[in-house]
């Protein structure tokens, strides 16, 4: 685990970050909460690029500020102690809903499309196990396993082919065909497909090269929006309106189009190996709770992501509805919205307090 902030992330190790810690969920649901949209949805995708590239500039320039320090940190130089505090309380929250969200959300999706009627508990403590064991190398450990994941599930555009032949091109226009109301709906539902980069809060202090973080980070973001913009362009092209708005993981529904004669359900093959994907999104929740939890108790000790890990899966047991579960998520991604918007308010108090020093 990463006992100091020592420089330990080349660039490429930050463009990696940025691009799978997005990916996730995200890229599974993301046609289907663009659905408001119809088909005017496939190039939405290059303005959530544009957005996150203007939003990560002000996190790139507190970070700047404070070479040598992460949100909790900054927070507590900014704000004061207390207030400092109870905001990293609030982060560390949010941190352990969103690890057991993306856990629970993918699990749930492996029982009802590989391992239906069947108990997924012992999946569940393995994927967790799993995760640990990444995390507990530290940011840089994670950092590789995204390299690597990228190797082992890039490949699968090329499942995208099938759809791509199949599908009919003059979905593709026209582009504007949608109220205000409905665009609203859409980007708000929508916009969550692409959070994960506001991580870079987080890691910032390990980055060899902060001043060129900005560049990395932008690659990260629009690598990204590469994958998602030829997903969102095939699947306007295959699936009807009807089926953008009520099929839940589209990129699944494009896999089945796949016509292999060595090979039946290419759609459960793409399942596990999203499990990679899911690994990296997870994996950066608890590294970003862990090091919440040393910050509210002024020491860094390997144990917090035990205790961590042991909440979160108390925390997918709990006794109340996958439907009540669901809300709480997604009310909890919403969050993530104005941790994106946060540090234009730090920025701005930074400014305030080197106006008054002088």
């Amino acid at each position: 685990m990463d006992v100091t902030k020592k420089k330990i992330l080349n660039g490429y190790h930050v463009i990696f970050l940025i691009q799978n810690i997005i990916v996730g969920m995200g890229l599974l649901s993301m046609n289907n909460s663009l659905s408001p949209l119809g088909y005017s949805q496939w190039w939405i995708p290059l303005l959530f690029g544009l957005v996150a590239n203007l939003t990560i500039i002000p996190m790139i320039w507190l970070g700047l500020q404070y070479k040598d320090d992460d949100l909790f940190d900054i927070h507590e130089k900014l704000l004061g102690k207390w207030i400092g505090k109870s905001l990293n309380f609030i982060l560390l929250l949010y941190a352990i809903v969103l690890f057991a969200a993306i856990i629970d959300n993918y699990l749930v999706l492996v029982q009802v499309s590989i391992l239906p009627e069947r108990s997924i508990t012992g999946h569940l403590i393995f994927f967790i196990l799993v995760t640990v064991f990444i995390v507990k190398g530290g940011i840089k450990s994670l950092a590789r396993f995204c390299i690597l994941t990228l190797f082992l599930t890039g490949w699968m555009v090329y499942f995208l082919r099938w759809g791509f032949e199949n599908g009919e091109i003059r979905h593709l226009l026209p582009l504007f065909n949608f109220t205000g109301k409905e665009f609203g709906e859409a980007i708000k539902s929508g916009y969550n497909s692409i959070v994960g980069y506001e991580l870079i809060m987080f890691f910032f202090p390990y980055i060899r090269k902060p001043d060129k973080a900005f560049k990395h980070a932008s690659i990260g973001i629009w690598i990204t929006i590469l994958f998602y913009l030829m997903v969102g362009i095939v699947s306007v092209m295959y699936f009807t309106e009807w089926q953008l708005e009520h099929i839940l993981f589209p990129v699944l529904k494009l896999f089945q189009a796949v016509d292999l004669s060595f090979v039946e359900r290419i759609d459960k093959i793409g399942i596990t190996l999203w499990v990679f994907l899911i690994l990296t999104t997870a994996g950066a929740y608890l590294w970003m709770a862990k090091k919440g939890v040393d910050s509210l108790r002024n020491k860094n000790s390997q144990y917090h992501i035990y205790a961590v890990a042991i909440l979160t899966y108390v925390v997918i047991n709990l006794p109340i509805s996958q439907t009540v579960k669901k809300t709480f998520y997604e009310q909890t991604f919403l969050f993530s919205y104005g941790l994106i918007l946060w540090p234009i308010l730090l920025c701005l108090v930074h400014l305030v307090r080197r106006r008054k020093m002088r």
